[in-house]
């Protein structure tokens, strides 16, 4: 059922999508610089990525730029249920992490890193030094995706747009309000909706705050 033309209805339709971010300290990255690679994509693995974090130096501190040092892998996680819709694999994924002890993400983490990088030379138990887990279930705002949504919505009868409505005196920003997942966007929507506010402000007092060219 397409969402109404009501605001609360509407801000209620997107779902969240969940997310696993996590780091892992090892105690140097020869098996990746052996095994020739950077990163490696595994769609049906537990985690999908599993690369080597961004070499970023500043000012004293320097990235590890030889394959002796310790390094930081990235691997990410997007829990979900195949052959659900999008919202119902978000909601199933919420649910996972809610109930997924570490120990799970750990044993996850020993075994993948184990199976892709053994032939680098690579050893769990010895190189792993330390792990962090953050789990987002309110990860990414929800987009809209053209195998469940509408094909000839009109981008103002977007549920974002008519939930981004003014109510009374509050307006609503962040990336959900214009379902983009993106720090381009939330910028984009915090800057509406502080004019929002503003021109809410001129037609209460009947004046007007913005200066003429």
């Amino acid at each position: 059922m397409p969402p109404s033309r009501y605001p609360l209805e509407a801000l209620a339709y997107a779902v969240k999508q969940p997310l696993v971010y996590v780091n892992v300290q090892i105690r140097n990255w020869k098996a990746f610089a052996k095994l020739g690679v950077s990163g490696i994509y595994a769609p049906s693995s537990y985690f999908s990525t599993t690369m080597l974090d961004f070499p970023v130096s500043m000012g004293s501190y320097q990235f590890p730029s030889s394959p002796q040092e310790p390094c930081v892998l990235h691997l990410l996680r997007t829990p979900c249920k195949p052959g659900l819709t999008a919202k119902e694999q978000f909601k199933a994924g919420r649910y996972e992490l809610f109930t997924t002890p570490y120990e799970v993400f750990e044993h996850k983490i020993h075994d993948q890193l184990n199976r892709m990088l053994a032939g680098g030379g690579f050893d769990s138990s010895r190189d792993i030094q330390a792990i962090t887990v953050n789990r987002w279930p309110h990860g990414y705002a929800y987009e809209y995706n053209s195998l469940f949504e509408p094909q000839n919505r009109p981008q103002d009868e977007r549920p974002c747009v008519l939930g981004r409505k003014p109510f009374g005196r509050i307006t609503i920003a962040n990336s959900d309000s214009d379902g983009h997942a993106y720090t381009n966007i939330a910028i984009d929507q915090g800057y509406r909706a502080v004019q929002e506010v503003f021109s809410l402000s001129e037609q209460k007092h009947g004046t007007s705050s913005r200066k003429s060219p």
